[in-house]
């Protein structure tokens, strides 16, 4: 006799024992002889808790494909795995320290504290991947993979160490979204735009002596300037007057007729006493504030690209924790002519919180007579998603990839038509990521992650190799075939038995959407030639959110276009359709 209620608790254990048993799931499993292959990776849940109703949609829709292909006979494989997570993870984990009082990160040390993070991927993962089984997820389960796993992390290196030497990756100098709490640079995905009331602080820079314009105060019906009145200052107007310490210049708009008769001409920066440039940029817009903008390339990203076309200085003026710095700052007292002088303003904001010092700047203007008008202003600004803090643009030194070589054969592959999106209308997501693609920095200044396989000689020249043995020997090879005191250094430093001393490794870690990149092939073995990677390699379908077209299936395509090629030598996509589903969102839109 049926029951009169299903009781999935009681069915669903059985039926997936018996699954288990029969060894369902495992790849090729029940396959007719000679069937060709359907493969498809999940999208690694982040190791960071349970899963939540967005896997549940997503892995749904992937069982659905692999239980249909698997019926008609294939010879599938559905590639279960985890992510690391980065950040995510490091902040779970910190969190829960704190909780139990246990020392910090800090206290305990980078080796103790990614033993910590170990014990939690073991208890969570565990968690996913049997609320992944209680799903019914038909996975190969003999084959989970995690991006921290010891062939994930060597694919990691081998990606690394050739996208280097082949001039793909690099380190520079460059504006970067930086989280001032957590203390890293931080990606767009992790940028989260909020709306503020604040103010827009009208300032007046005063011009260089003896420079004074006629200024329009009064139009007739059309528009035209009726009455002038002369000013020995231009106004500025800007929601963040703490970064004007930085300013290197002010930007007008070449078709502003207000300003012409000033462009080229200096102002004194206040409180700073820096003569900076009055230059043309069709950044500025004339109608918006007092259409002139001031520029702070070290402190803002569109000024940072108004910086480079003028050819303007980048002056960070402040700490990794967003207080100022100025007092000690060799970069900002660089061509002052008398910094003693303005020291009594400096006092009042060096080592202050930039907030602090954005009331401290406004009070010292208002005291100069230079404060022009404030107004109530809402606009949005970027916070760190993980931080919960307004980020800081900040002019780093961090490794970046060569997005824009990389993205080319992405980009074409997807025009031709040998990879497609369903439905098709996310290729302009696609598309317009790629177009207008920037240099991606993947370097974290966190403890969990793949650690950059970089070291360091005792002048700074970096060695980048798969190993620290490699490096060491690379190191030596360099500093003993050429003459000079490192020479001399270095063999001083072999003798005594000291070649440990030669280097320093790179303490920063790996962007997480690094690995990912490489999920398609990483988790089949690759950088070994195995039999799963020559069987399932390319996979069939990638199912996923739209959310992360930019940050994961953008890179995927990348890389394995970069990396995977036929017999012919040609670059093989990762997969031929990239289905993608929409978000499940609560009341408040959040996902």
């Amino acid at each position: 006799m049926l029951d009169k209620t299903y009781d999935s608790a009681a069915v669903e254990p059985k039926i997936a024992a018996k699954w288990d048993e029969a060894d369902a799931f495992r790849a090729g499993a029940n396959a007719k002889p000679g069937a060709e292959t359907f493969t498809i990776v999940i999208p690694p849940p982040n190791v960071t808790g349970s899963l939540h109703m967005g896997h549940a949609l997503n892995n749904t829709l992937q069982d659905i494909l692999v239980r249909f292909e698997r019926m008609r006979g294939k010879d599938v494989l559905w590639q279960p795995g985890m992510d690391h997570a980065g950040i995510a993870t490091q902040m779970v984990v910190e969190r829960k320290l704190m909780e139990q009082q246990l020392p910090g990160r800090r206290e305990m040390g980078r080796e103790a504290f990614i033993d910590k993070i170990w014990e939690w991927k073991a208890e969570s993962g565990g968690l996913i991947f049997n609320q992944l089984k209680r799903l019914g997820a038909s996975c190969d389960w003999s084959r989970e993979r995690f991006t921290m796993d010891e062939g994930l992390s060597q694919a990691v290196l081998e990606v690394f160490v050739t996208l280097y030497k082949e001039g793909l990756i690099y380190k520079d100098k460059r504006l970067v979204n930086w989280d001032p709490k957590l203390l890293t640079a931080i990606s767009d995905m992790e940028v989260e735009q909020q709306e503020v009331k604040g103010n827009l602080w009208h300032l007046r820079y005063p011009l260089e002596p003896g420079v004074t314009y006629q200024y329009p105060i009064a139009f007739d019906e059309e528009g035209k300037p009726t009455e002038f009145e002369t000013r020995d200052y231009i106004v500025v107007a800007t929601t963040r007057p703490e970064t004007m310490l930085g300013d290197t210049g002010i930007a007008v708009n070449p078709e502003d007729e207000r300003y012409k008769p000033i462009v080229g001409k200096h102002v004194i920066l206040p409180i700073v006493g820096r003569k900076i440039p009055i230059v043309t940029d069709s950044y500025a817009d004339p109608t918006a504030g007092t259409g002139a903008v001031k520029i702070t390339p070290a402190h803002d990203f569109n000024d940072f690209e108004v910086g480079k076309r003028a050819k303007l200085r980048a002056i960070n003026v402040m700490n990794v924790d967003g207080t100022i710095a100025i007092k000690e700052n060799e970069d900002f007292l660089e061509g002052l002519d008398n910094p003693a002088a303005l020291h009594g303003a400096w006092d009042r904001l060096e080592g202050q919180d930039r907030f602090h010092a954005r009331k401290v700047i406004v009070e010292i203007f208002e005291e100069a007579g230079l404060l022009d008008k404030i107004e109530p202003h809402k606009h949005m600004v970027p916070h760190g998603d993980r931080g919960g803090v307004p980020i800081e643009p900040r002019l780093t030194e961090q490794w970046f990839v060569d997005n824009k070589t990389l993205g080319q054969p992405a980009l074409e592959s997807v025009r031709e038509g040998r990879a497609r999106f369903i439905p098709r209308n996310w290729e302009n997501t696609y598309f317009n990521w790629l177009e207008n693609i920037e240099p991606w920095c993947i370097s974290r200044q966190l403890w969990w992650g793949h650690q950059i396989p970089a070291w360091y000689g005792p002048d700074g020249q970096v060695f980048v190799e798969k190993t620290e043995e490699e490096a060491l020997q690379a190191a030596i090879q360099h500093y003993l075939s050429h003459e000079g005191p490192m020479k001399a250094y270095v063999e001083d430093l072999l003798e005594n038995f000291k070649p440990g001393e030669i280097l320093t490794r790179d303490e920063d870690v790996l962007d997480t959407w690094f690995s990912s990149a490489l999920w398609p092939f990483s988790t089949l073995g690759w950088p070994n030639q195995t039999p799963e990677l020559a069987r399932y390699y390319p996979t069939n379908v990638l199912v996923t959110g739209f959310d992360i077209i930019p940050f994961w299936v953008v890179r995927m395509m990348q890389m394995g276009l970069h990396f995977m090629k036929d017999e012919n030598g040609d670059p093989v996509e990762p997969f031929h359709t990239i289905y993608i589903h929409a978000l499940v969102r609560d009341k408040n839109g959040q996902k």
